[in-house]
């Protein structure tokens, strides 16, 4: 049955790569600068299979670049394409005229895309915890799938804003990487993950596109190395102060119920690392203070939001659940295309207010 929905998948993407390339072909010929129709299909299928293309053999990494801008051109072209049609067919505008404004408004896209995706910006967020303690300044990031497209320089990009802000903790809650913790080795990302500072530590999770590379104790020895703990189904006691609990991905089937992580101590505040934000239910349940989560990227580009806002209670954002106040950050990285539109490359600043 799989193979079979695999066919049928592979089918329907051959005839959408299909029509943008019919409606891009039209507007060659409108412009007289189509050329040979054969070397045209070709790197046109070549470009749409690039990213599994490019996965075959690291000689081959450019045709997974190329894959990548194409989710972007895939996805956009199709919405583009359609209203063209559409023009066209009800309007006495040309396809010369429609199609050059359809081209320019997707290079427009891109680099409007491409800008919200490399220029990060600090979201600033207050939560009050009717626990006593001390004040403290949480920097939580998600989601850097660091490796081809998101590298070392974005990730430096986060170390500077996350020291700007003089943290007693920072969490990163799931997809560090982009799979393979390889690019990250061989760029030496964890020469600029030692630089981030932080009164009681740096914590990350697991997320599922760290099991997807299946290289998940090598991605935990780069993480040790590069001075960031990894929570695997654990809550530790940081400084006598909080409880830090670190929840496997739901990728694996087998994790722990959050219950057999809860603290004894209930006086003191307890935090939750969930890289997917499946159930809000169960932490707030429980007593969870504050839970951080990633994942959603918050659809990443304009209109996958509808998507997500459907499949995830909360899907973005900070929200308060009985006790437990509960974000769920967009991320600092991309996945596919390096861009994003109706989203933007964020870190979270939050200040904890104790009583007293």
């Amino acid at each position: 049955m799989r193979i079979l929905w695999g066919m049928v998948a592979l089918a329907i993407y051959s005839g959408l790569t299909f029509y943008l390339g019919w409606n891009f072909r039209a507007w060659l010929l409108s412009i007289h600068q189509f050329r040979w129709p054969i070397v045209y299909w070709t790197v046109l299928f070549l470009v749409s299979y690039g990213y599994f293309i490019g996965k075959l053999h690291p000689l081959l990494t450019p045709f997974s670049v190329l894959g990548s801008y194409w989710m972007f051109f895939l996805q956009y072209g199709l919405i583009l394409c359609i209203v063209a049609n559409l023009i066209i067919k009800f309007t006495p505008l040309t396809t010369r005229m429609v199609g050059t404004g359809v081209v320019g408004l997707l290079i427009i896209l891109l680099i409007a895309g491409t800008y919200f995706a490399y220029s990060p910006v600090v979201r600033k967020a207050t939560i009050n915890i009717d626990k006593p303690g001390d004040d403290m300044r949480i920097v939580m990031a998600s989601d850097f799938h660091l490796g081809l497209l998101s590298g070392k320089g974005h990730l430096d990009k986060f170390v500077a804003l996350s020291n700007e802000q003089n943290p007693d903790l920072v969490l990163l809650p799931g997809d560090i990487v982009d799979d393979s913790p390889k690019r990250f080795v061989e760029k030496d990302m964890g020469e600029v993950m030692k630089n981030l500072k932080a009164t009681y530590g740096v914590y990350g999770v697991l997320g599922n596109h760290e099991y997807y590379g299946n290289e998940i104790p090598e991605f935990k020895k780069e993480m040790a190395e590069a001075n960031v703990e990894i929570l695997m189904d654990e809550t530790i006691l940081v400084a006598n102060r909080f409880y830090l609990t670190g929840r496997e991905d739901a990728t694996n089937k087998n994790r722990l119920a959050l219950n057999e992580m809860q603290p004894e101590n209930v006086d003191l505040p307890w935090f939750v690392m969930n890289h997917t934000p499946l159930d809000l239910d169960e932490p707030a349940n429980l007593g969870v203070d504050f839970h951080v989560s990633g994942h959603t990227h918050r659809g990443q580009m304009w209109p996958n939001h509808l998507i997500t806002e459907r499949v995830f209670e909360l899907d973005y954002g900070l929200v308060e659940k009985e006790q437990m106040h509960a974000l769920v950050s967009s991320g600092f990285g991309f996945w596919g295309p390096p861009t994003r539109l109706g989203s933007r490359s964020e870190l979270w600043v939050i200040d904890v207010k104790f009583s007293e």
